[in-house]
C-alpha cells in the first residue's frame, strides 16, 4: 500500500537576505513504504554519540534504538529537554560542542543554519545512508543537513458516545467545533468541553500559527522580513482562538500537550484539536479503557470558508553538530540513522510517531497527520527570523485573551516586538 505524506521539499529556493537563507520551497513527496531489512553497519565500535532532544516519548523509543547500535566501547548519552531550541544554540556553539548530535524540526534547525552549527551530511549519508529515502533528506543550498524520521501534525479529536447522544455530526470547521461544544456546555455534560495546549509561550503561539494559515494569512510581506500579521486575517485568527479558550478550562493558559492530555483522558474534555504524536499513549493499554475507546481522530479542520487545514506540518530530523570530531560525528550519525532505519522499531510501535520509514505500516494513531498531509497542510515556515515572530506571539497575545486589549492592539505589540529582535539580529 502507498501512503502520502507532505513534507518539505528536499531543495530549497536559496534566495540571500543579509546571508541568511530567507525562503524555502515545498511539495508533496511520495513514500512507497515497502519492506526492508535492519540497517547495515549499525555495529558503532567507538566514538562519543551525545545528543540533545526535546522531551517527547517518541524519541526516547528512537533513542533506544540507537543505544542498541552503540557497543561497549562506544560512549552512549542524550539529554532529553522540554528546553531543547533555547538550549541548542549555545551548546552548539561552544568548541567542543557539547553534543555531537541534534534532533531537529523544520521550526528549530534553520537558527542553528544561519550560524553554521550543523555540519552537511552528504558524505556520510553516501558512506552509510543505503536504506533511507531521497524524499528523507532535507537540503540546504544543495547539501543535505537533516535525515527526516517522522511527520506530526495538530487535528480533530473528538469523544464518540457524546456526539452521538447530543446528534453532532463530526466537524470539519472550527465554526462547527465551536458550536458542537458550546451544545456540550448547553446539555450540562461539561462545562469546559474544549480542549486545547494554549500554554502562553511557545504552544500559544502556534495556535496562532496554525489559526493564521487557516485563514490564508502570510507571516510576512513577500521577500522580505517585514511582519504581515497586524490585518483581518489576523484579527479573524485572534477572535476564533478566544472563542475556543472561553469554552476551555479557565486555566488554559497554563495547559500544555500534557495538561490538555490528562484533562481528555480525565473524561473533562469531548473535542479538541492536539497533535497526532500524542495519540499514541490515548490508544495504549493504560488509563480510562472506556475513555481510549471512545477516542475517536479525525482530519483538522478549516476555518473561515477557505478550505485550508488549520495546522502546520512538522518533521522531525537528525542533525550533527559542526563542532564535533569526524569520529563522535560518524559514530552518531551511524546509531541514529541504524535507528531511523529500523522497520522493525517503527512496526513494534505503530501508534508512537506516523514513521517515515521504510516498511512502516500507519496504525490508527496515524490516521489525522495522514489527513492533514493529503489535505495539503503547510509545512512550518523554516527561515530563520519566523523563530522571532514566533517568540513575539508567545507573550503579546496573551493580554487580548485576557480581555484586556483589542485584538488589533495585540498584533500591533506582536509587530513591534518582532520588529525589535529582527532589527537588533539584522534581518531589518
Amino acid at each position: 500500500m502507498q501512503y502520502y505524506l507532505l513534507i518539505e521539499k528536499c531543495a530549497f529556493c536559496t534566495l540571500f537576505y543579509k546571508g541568511i537563507i530567507m525562503k524555502k520551497l515545498f511539495y508533496v513527496v511520495l513514500f512507497s513504504l515497502v519492506s526492508t531489512g535492519v540497517f547495515a553497519s549499525c555495529n558503532v565500535t567507538s566514538g562519543t554519540i551525545n545528543i540533545l532532544a526535546n522531551e517527547f516519548a517518541t524519541l526516547r523509543i528512537l533513542m533506544e534504538e540507537a543505544k542498541k547500535c552503540a557497543g561497549p566501547d562506544a560512549d552512549f548519552s542524550v539529554t532529553h529537554s522540554v528546553d531543547h531550541q533555547k538550549l541548542q544554540g549555545p551548546a552548539l556553539e561552544a568548541n567542543p560542542s557539547e553534543f555531537s548530535a541534534k534532533i531537529v524540526t523544520n521550526g528549530s534547525i534553520t537558527p542553528l543554519l544561519s550560524k553554521g552549527l550543523l555540519r552537511p551530511l552528504d558524505d556520510l549519508v553516501a558512506k552509510y545512508g543505503q536504506n533511507l529515502q531521497k524524499s528523507q533528506l532535507i537540503t540546504f543550498a544543495g547539501k543535505v543537513y537533516a535525515v527526516a524520521f517522522m511527520a506530526n501534525a495538530q487535528h480533530l479529536w473528538y469523544r464518540e458516545s457524546v456526539f452521538n447522544e447530543l446528534g453532532i455530526a463530526v466537524p470539519t470547521t472550527y465554526e462547527e467545533v465551536i458550536a458542537a461544544a458550546e451544545k456540550i456546555r448547553a446539555s450540562g455534560k461539561m462545562q469546559n468541553p474544549y480542549g486545547g495546549a494554549f500554554k502562553a509561550g511557545w504552544n500559544l503561539a502556534q495556535e496562532f500559527v496554525n489559526m493564521y494559515l487557516g485563514h490564508g494569512g502570510e507571516f510576512f510581506k513577500p521577500g522580505t522580513a517585514e511582519p504581515s500579521i497586524n490585518n483581518a486575517k489576523g484579527v479573524a485568527a485572534l477572535n476564533v482562538i478566544k472563542k475556543l479558550t472561553e469554552l476551555s478550562n479557565p486555566d488554559f493558559l497554563t495547559h500544555d500537550t500534557n495538561a490538555t492530555k490528562i484533562e481528555w483522558e480525565s473524561g473533562n474534555v469531548a473535542v479538541m484539536t492536539l497533535w497526532g504524536s500524542g495519540a499514541a499513549t490515548l490508544l495504549d493499554d493504560e488509563g480510562d479503557q472506556a475513555i481510549k475507546a471512545d477516542t475517536r481522530l479525525a482530519a483538522p479542520v478549516t476555518v473561515g470558508g477557505t478550505g485550508l487545514a488549520a495546522t502546520t506540518l512538522w518533521w522531525d530530523g537528525i542533525s550533527l553538530a559542526t563542532n564535533t570530531s569526524d569520529e563522535n560525528a560518524e559514530a552518531s550519525f551511524r546509531a541514529l540513522v541504524g535507528a531511523a532505519s529500523s522497520s522493525e522499531m517503527a512496526n513494534a510501535n505503530p501508534n508512537a510517531a506516523v514513521w517515515l520509514i521504510k516498511g512502516y505500516t500507519p496504525g490508527d494513531a496515524a490516521v489525522g497527520v495522514l489527513a492533514a498531509a493529503s489535505m495539503g497542510a503547510t509545512p512550518y515556515p523554516s527561515i530563520p527570523h519566523m523563530g522571532l515572530l514566533h517568540g513575539a506571539l508567545s507573550t503579546e497575545i496573551v493580554e487580548f485573551l485576557q480581555g484586556n486589549e483589542s485584538a488589533e492592539k495585540a498584533l500591533a505589540d506582536v509587530e513591534a516586538a518582532y520588529r525589535a529582535n529582527a532589527t537588533e539580529q539584522g534581518f531589518l
